[in-house]
């Protein structure tokens, strides 16, 4: 398992986990090279991985090597099979310039190393990021497989269970979570929190209302989780609560009563939900105009500067309409609740290796640990209560 960040690492989970259980396979992990690899050993060792330095990893021979990223690949001595590391292939490849960019993830400069390609196998999750493909490295599509995505299908299974995810952390029945989502780089949400986040403590009652912060990995590992804690919690309050890089997001995505995002993975899949979704940046120019999120760029409203915080939020979700944001969720995966299966198939075909160990149980998303203190005679809610329990494969 090559892990280039935090970011990869966790889409990686879902699909090592479904080799975890087989005695025949030996999992191993390393950290390459990348500008965003700071925490990356540790969201391992937090797996109960062992890290083998990458010098060495790249010395041996392995049976598989599994990754979502590309740099250093080439080094890596075995057969590879990669994996989007978010949803939807919505941002532009920052190299190319107008006509002559490709989308992030699917063109030639990802797959190719000095005319061969790398992988041998490309999981996509959409028959859409299959076309897309075909027009950025059309000499991939040879090694391309519509698989699902892992993502999709744990946020699908917990939904139903929405109640006890906002009980679990901490969530009274009468209040609104708000959950506000950044991806990293220019024209990120990041770029406008001196505006956003100080209206989110001035115009939203304290009461009846939580408000918690998603922010892509990237940039705690460019700048550390604590200036952003400190700057977020001046700017606010304390009415913000940041959640880090090593926390699961999807739990609080399931729990959401709305969303205020940019054009990041977390936003997309938030069109899987109930929540309206309000978005706050939308760089325009650095977005693959085909993908789902260009479409939710079009469907959902926009924050504006004048009218106050809640006022947009009633309106959204007075103007939400579920059939226009299924229709952009159905568009991350093409082969919903088949994504363990087909990944699986996958992994054991270029391992070389019979599927004769039972198929682990579907993965359910682990309820969360409270965010916030209770204090101030509040009563608690406790993930450890017996009732707040979610039954394996369900």
């Amino acid at each position: 398992m090559v892990v280039h960040s935090v970011v990869y690492g966790q889409r990686l989970h879902d699909a090592h986990a479904l080799l975890d259980a087989d005695p025949r396979v030996r999992v191993r992990f390393t950290v390459a090279p990348h500008t965003f690899n700071r925490g990356a050993a540790e969201h391992v060792q937090r797996l109960g991985g062992t890290v083998l330095p990458w010098a060495e990893a790249v010395r041996e021979r392995f049976d598989l090597v599994l990754a979502a990223g590309s740099q250093g690949l080439e080094q890596v001595h075995g057969p590879l099979v990669r994996l989007p590391h978010g949803a939807g292939h919505i941002k532009l490849s920052p190299t190319g310039v107008g006509a002559g960019r490709t989308v992030s993830g699917l063109g030639p400069e990802y797959v190719v190393w000095q005319g061969r390609l790398v992988p041998v196998a490309y999981a996509l999750a959409h028959d859409d990021d299959r076309t897309e493909l075909g027009r950025g490295c059309p000499e991939a599509l040879s090694i391309a497989e519509v698989v699902g995505d892992g993502c999709y299908d744990r946020i699908a299974a917990a939904l139903p269970h929405r109640e006890r995810y906002r009980a679990a952390l901490g969530l009274r029945p009468d209040e609104r979570l708000v959950l506000v989502c950044s991806t990293w780089g220019s024209g990120a949400l990041l770029t406008r929190f001196d505006t956003v986040l100080p209206r989110l403590a001035a115009e939203l009652p304290r009461r009846g209302h939580r408000v918690a912060l998603l922010v892509h990995p990237n940039v705690s590992a460019a700048h550390g989780t604590r200036p952003l804690r400190s700057w977020v919690a001046a700017a606010t309050g304390g009415a913000v609560t940041v959640l880090g890089p090593q926390h699961d997001w999807r739990p609080l995505l399931v729990a959401a009563d709305a969303v205020i995002g940019d054009h990041g993975s977390v936003t997309l899949y938030a069109t899987m939900t109930e929540a309206p979704i309000l978005l706050a940046e939308y760089p325009h120019h650095a977005v693959n105009p085909r993908s789902p999120g260009a479409l939710l760029a079009r469907t959902a409203p926009t924050l504006g500067p004048a009218r106050p915080l809640s006022v947009q939020l009633d309106a959204a979700a007075r103007q939400y309409r579920r059939a226009d944001y299924a229709h952009i969720a159905a568009r991350i995966s093409s082969e919903p609740g088949r994504f363990d299966q087909r990944m699986r198939r996958l992994l054991y075909r270029v391992l070389g290796l019979d599927e004769s160990v039972p198929t682990p149980g579907p993965t359910v998303l682990p309820l969360p640990a409270p965010l916030w203190p209770h204090g101030r005679g509040e009563r608690p809610w406790h993930a450890a209560d017996p009732a707040m329990a979610l039954p394996r494969g369900r």
